[in-house]
């Protein structure tokens, strides 16, 4: 039976791009019953009724995959934060760094409408140099002048790669600007709220130039550490991690615990104070959160 991979699933459908071209499929029951639910970009096994429809046989075994968003086997992330409107904030960053991390995909930080700024990007830079010291790449762009779509198109050949972040920080606008024949629906910003409005409603592979991949998405509709503990949190921040190393006592949450390495960075202003914030708010969530049943 042939096999291809789902690049859209939208009202009971799944669309699979297999050696045929596309073919609308339908997954078999046993999917229920197994409680499988196939996932847009997923490697499966169809069965062609005719040459444009079929059945899902057989979901491959998944590199990973993300709830909300529902996506599968995905090589990277591109986290999209603007410069303004909304404002940029580091918080809502390193809860998004936190998620991707833990899902093993790997990241790129992307920071969008720049033109916007008035008073330059001097505050932004120091933020960028910082996460660039974390280990992180980090792009400054512009759907209106292209600043930056030259550094961003290589990141995306031949990879699949999701684009995520708060809604109205302009992805859709970035994906139009890079590959204009996309004609994806855009939204201003709500002056009231301060924030855009969702644009997106399913979630689809495209393709876009260099043979990529990118999943459009209506965004994470879910920022919660469901599914991390306590002690995975350092592996999510790679410069804790790295600096834990030198922690004296193994298994060190860096809170309480006498001679911690990553305090000691922080006092030597080798850490940047505000991501260490982040880990005690986010580490003091986990221990918060409800336990389930």
């Amino acid at each position: 039976m042939p096999q291809g991979k789902i690049v859209k699933a939208l009202s009971g459908f799944y669309y699979v791009l297999g050696e045929e071209g596309l073919v609308q499929c339908r997954g078999r029951g046993v999917f229920r019953k197994n409680k499988v639910n196939p996932l847009v970009g997923d490697e499966v096994v169809y069965q062609a009724e005719n040459s444009t429809e079929g059945y899902i046989m057989e979901v491959k075994e998944r590199r990973n995959e993300l709830v909300r968003p529902p996506i599968a086997n995905v090589d990277q992330a591109i986290l999209v934060f603007s410069a303004v409107e909304p404002e940029f904030s580091t918080a809502l960053l390193d809860r998004f760094l936190v998620l991707v991390e833990y899902n093993h995909i790997q990241p790129l930080i992307v920071i969008t409408k720049v033109d916007l700024l008035e008073e330059g990007l001097t505050v932004l830079e120091q933020y960028a140099s910082d996460y660039r010291e974390a280990g992180y790449d980090v792009i400054f762009t512009s759907s209106e002048t292209a600043q930056g779509l030259e550094d961003l198109s290589p990141y995306l050949a031949g990879k699949i790669s999701v684009f995520a972040g708060q809604s109205g920080v302009g992805k859709s606008s970035l994906l139009n600007a890079l590959e204009p024949e996309l004609e994806l629906k855009t939204n201003d910003i709500s002056q009231h709220l301060g924030r855009g409005r969702h644009t997106t409603r399913h979630v689809e592979l495209i393709n876009i130039g260099n043979s990529g991949l990118v999943a459009d998405t209506p965004g994470f509709s879910s920022l919660e550490f469901t599914d991390i503990e306590a002690t995975d949190l350092n592996y999510c921040f790679p410069d804790i991690e790295r600096i834990s190393e030198n922690c004296k006592f193994r298994g060190c949450l860096h809170v309480s615990e006498p001679k911690c390495a990553v305090k000691a960075a922080v006092e030597a202003e080798e850490l940047p104070t505000y991501r260490y914030e982040h880990y005690k708010d986010f580490l003091q969530e986990i221990k918060d959160r409800k336990p389930r049943y």
